[in-house]
């Protein structure tokens, strides 16, 4: 059997992104004024892949999570609250939020990301 004709029988495992050709990540979502767009590439029992486009003066309010969420910044700058810290990211960083810890998202400037959420099975 040929190999996409097996790719096409088997249940993938990730969404809303081409397989097998090169991507660059931050084109798969866009701006909108006023939103936090968000684009799920995988959401299983242990573990999500989101991408996130933030229009300036959005953000997502203090909120703690049951998994450590990883996060890079694919292009702007955001202000990232964990616990009492304020961090700001820029372009190519990232930052762990530890599970149980109250955490949040604010947009100085327009800006998109990656969040990987690792939850204990």
């Amino acid at each position: 059997m040929e190999k996409e004709t097996l790719m096409k029988n088997k249940e993938t495992l990730m969404k809303n992104i081409p397989f097998s050709e090169a991507v660059v990540l931050a084109s798969l979502v866009d701006y909108e004024e006023g939103r936090v767009v968000s684009r799920t590439l995988a959401q299983k029992k242990g573990v999500g892949v989101t991408l996130f486009a933030f229009a300036a003066g959005e953000g997502i309010s203090a909120h703690a999570s049951t998994g450590d969420a990883f996060v890079y910044i694919l292009n702007g700058r955001a202000t990232i609250t964990i616990g009492e810290k304020k961090l700001t990211l820029k372009e190519g960083e990232s930052v762990v939020m530890p599970a149980g810890i109250p955490h949040a998202l604010d947009a100085p400037e327009p800006f998109k990301m990656l969040l990987v959420v690792v939850k204990p099975e």
